[in-house]
């Protein structure tokens, strides 16, 4: 009896079993054709510019929702406050914000679409003012359920810069929106003899965790127009007290009937509404053949109603469709004209030309159009002679997207650096990663001295200089004024006495003390440019002092104590802190394994070879770091070797260089060129954090790299035979690859307007001042000298 007993239950329990693996597998699948499913497929009239079209904005929004790029396909314009996009739902459980920035390329549902958002980053920010087209029937069937959403298809979907599209509800309704800086365009397309409803949620937020308080909105007398205002609190702005809104929404024609709905409550026809979970039902009469789609302009500000009327007056009006996406269009036009490609696969260019696109979509325009904005210290300022912008991904992008900035867009970076040393005077000191109307205190260090001794040093000072260095200097030797907000660095009494940060009292030792060195070598640049030799070689002698951390033995950067002993624990330099979840072996990094931080130096590149016992010996570990690199981009788990999703280490493929191999820096970044980017919903290997890793692409690509915080460039190979680089005042730089081919990765001589260049390095004037850099290929590698020079 027990035996037969036994057998009943394993055959249950493998019929269990089985079960559950054909369900696991089946969601498996079926996420998997949602993801796999091609957009792009649905035919409008709308049509991109012709470098427009070689953007791919629905890259980087799929993948392992932990590894997601967090892009975002939304109709914008460049640094758009404005990024109008679909915001979804996991195909089974309704979970929103597996993208943060809303939307998820392997999700089947839309909840509608609203106007703001983060891009590349994981903070659910935004999420104002969702609007759900539907059917009169559709509608009502959605508010009694208490689940406003509809399925999708990625087949039904087409978008390209500053246009979105998609089809709903088996084509009953055609969405089309577009952007200007302050301003979204909605279009609803319905059949002939539809009743149209618009789903209007003035509680919307993006993610699982944002949240909306004191919305309320009212309708004007002839029920065009619809006014109000909210506060939102998302990821960021929630550690500031939330972010007012102010929105005016302009209707091509009145509806016939406003229902407020409360979650699944009619409260009745009201033309007005305030309070929680508050969503407007309008209803407008049957379509005729005759009817046109119904349009909706809103206009937002972060100042008051009157300005987002004011934006939306002078940025849309009475304006159709079509004028507003040429504007949207040629915006972009402008941007990514500003580096023109010849040659290279199709594929090469429409990743290239993305990860152009994605560098530009932030930091935000915050100012109105009559230059108010909220600032740091609570009031309303004005923005005299200069665009005001938030959102600076600060610690991510100074790596990469600031300098490119400079290079490609000067104009642009002048508003930029005006606006984070308005915040330095509103709220006491420079901001790490500033958002909204605050500061968020993400991450660490203070990546501000980077971006403005960087931009000073490349001769972009058309700011006070002088002001934001004193303001640099006492956040680095005073810290932060008290009682401000502002994030300074942590352990800085023990950083400046001892040389490093002491790992018997702060988390993160090792990292704060590489990423405060850096910082101090910046600052080092900015002081001697204006002439404080002092403070120069104080912050140069502060920078250098981080090698105390280099351990000659284990040959690793490792925690000190507060007495100057190295700390001992249980040593894994693969192990990641994402993994460690007992902080036992990590407790010293952050975002990585202490071999990824073993390579973080690189302001001093030559100093960290020299840590090594031979540039030889440099040059085998790193190449064993990198050949450790998992197989593809987004992979379910990114490793403790070299994983290009992160910016802290996403340099190291550069570094040959100073070890005398520049033919492994050439292998080396093709090889991530190739392999950590692609033209699909994945799209990169990891967050993208406004636009970081995708402008790594479009540095490593033209055969140049910047090394952050200085005015030195580092030289590689192009990925195309020829390159236009618009610099200041409309000049031009061209980059040339002679002997270009898919196997010519490997560079025998750079000439530089016909001069022979005789190092691996180039200052930024030296590169701006030239007509033509050139660079000779080959298929068979050309080691250089020790010294960084290249082979005869």
């Amino acid at each position: 009896m027990l035996r037969k007993l036994l057998k009943v239950t394993l055959v249950i329990a493998l019929l269990g079993g089985l079960a559950l693996c054909l369900f696991i597998t089946g969601i498996i699948l079926y996420v998997k054709s949602i993801s796999q499913a091609r957009p792009n497929q649905l035919v409008t009239e709308a049509m991109p510019g012709l470098y427009g079209g070689e953007v791919n904005v629905f890259s980087g929004t799929g993948g392992y929702f932990y590894m997601c790029g967090h892009n975002t396909p939304a109709a914008c314009v460049p640094f758009g406050m404005v990024r109008l996009a679909p915001d979804t739902l996991s195909a089974l459980l309704n979970i929103p914000g597996l993208n943060r920035s809303g939307y998820y390329y392997n999700d089947n549902k839309i909840t509608g679409f609203s106007h703001t958002r983060l891009v590349g980053a994981d903070a659910a920010e935004g999420g104002v003012l969702r609007i759900l087209p539907a059917p009169a029937d559709a509608a009502a069937s959605m508010l009694r359920r208490g689940r406003r959403w509809v399925r999708f298809s990625h087949r039904d979907e087409r978008g390209f810069p500053g246009y979105y599209a998609v089809r709903l509800y088996r084509g009953r309704v055609l969405a089309e929106m577009t952007a200007s800086p302050r301003c979204g365009l909605h279009r609803y397309a319905f059949p002939s003899g539809e009743i149209p409803c618009l789903l209007v949620d003035l509680t919307s937020a993006l993610g699982d965790k944002g949240r909306v308080e004191n919305a309320a909105a009212q309708f004007s007398s002839d029920h065009l127009e619809l006014s109000g205002s909210l506060t939102t609190f998302g990821s960021f702005s929630g550690r500031y007290g939330g972010l007012p809104m102010h929105f005016v929404a302009s209707f091509s024609e009145p509806p016939e009937r406003c229902e407020l709905w409360r979650g699944r409550e009619n409260l009745g026809t009201a033309w007005q509404a305030a309070g929680e979970q508050a969503c407007l039902a309008l209803y407008f009469p049957a379509r005729s053949d005759q009817d046109r789609p119904i349009e909706v302009r809103v206009g937002l500000s972060a100042v008051s109603v009157a300005g987002a009327r004011a934006n939306l007056d002078a940025e849309m009006a009475d304006r159709p469709f079509s004028e507003v996406l040429d504007r949207a269009k040629e915006s972009w036009e402008q941007v990514l004209s500003r580096i023109q490609v010849e040659g290279g696969t199709p594929t090469q260019r429409r990743i290239f030309y993305t990860a152009l696109y994605r560098a530009f979509q932030m930091p935000t325009v915050f100012s109105d159009v009559d230059g108010q904005y909220p600032g740091f210290d609570g009031n309303i300022h004005r923005a005299d002679g200069f665009v005001y912008h938030t959102d600076f991904s600060l610690w991510d992008t100074f790596r990469t997207v600031m300098p490119l900035y400079y290079l490609i867009a000067p104009e642009e970076s002048r508003d930029m650096l005006r606006s984070l040393l308005a915040m330095a005077e509103q709220g006491g000191g420079f901001p790490r990663w500033p958002s909204g109307r605050g500061y968020t205190g993400c991450m660490f260090g203070t990546p501000a001295d980077m971006a403005v001794s960087e931009a000073w040093l490349k001769g972009l000072r058309d700011f006070d200089g002088e002001r934001a260095y004193a303001l640099l200097r006492r956040v680095a030797t005073d810290g932060p004024p008290p009682g401000s907000r502002v994030p300074g660095r942590d352990g800085l009494a023990e950083y400046a006495s001892l040389g490093w940060v002491p790992g018997d009292r702060y988390k993160g030792s090792v990292a704060k003390t590489l990423e405060y060195a850096w910082g101090d070598h910046a600052l080092a640049g900015l002081a001697e440019a204006l002439g404080h030799r002092e403070d120069a070689a104080m912050f140069r002698n502060r920078a250098e002092r981080c090698r105390s951390l280099w351990d000659p033995g284990k040959r690793f950067f490792l925690p000190r104590d507060s007495a100057g002993k190295f700390i001992d624990f249980p040593f894994d330099p693969l192990k990641l802190t994402y993994t460690d979840f007992k902080g036992e072996m990590t407790r010293a990094y952050v975002e990585g394994s202490a071999m990824q931080w073993r390579w973080a130096v690189p302001f001093d590149p030559e100093g960290l070879v020299a840590l090594f016992s031979s540039p030889e010996a440099f040059a085998r570990e790193l190449e064993a770091y990198l050949a450790g690199m998992r197989p593809e981009k987004g992979w379910w788990h990114p490793g403790g070797n070299y994983w290009h999703g992160n910016e802290p280490y996403f340099h190291a493929p550069w570094l040959f260089i100073f070890a005398g191999r520049p033919d492994r820096t050439q292998y080396w970044v093709r090889h991530c060129l190739n392999t950590r980017y692609g033209d699909d919903p994945v799209g990169l290997d990891g967050n993208d954090d406004g636009g970081t890793l995708s402008a790594w692409y479009v540095w490593s690509a033209l055969g140049i790299y910047p090394q952050a915080g200085s005015d030195r460039y580092w030289l590689g190979a192009p990925l195309f035979n020829r390159i236009s680089v618009r610099l200041e005042k409309d000049r031009r730089l061209e980059l040339i690859a002679e002997n270009h081919s898919s196997q010519a990765v490997y560079v025998r001589e750079i000439l530089a307007d016909g001069a022979p260049v005789q190092r691996w390095t180039m200052d930024h004037r030296t590169l701006t001042g030239l007509k033509t850099l050139r660079f000779v290929l080959s298929d068979t590698p050309g080691a250089g000298s020790p010294n960084g020079e290249p082979k005869p």
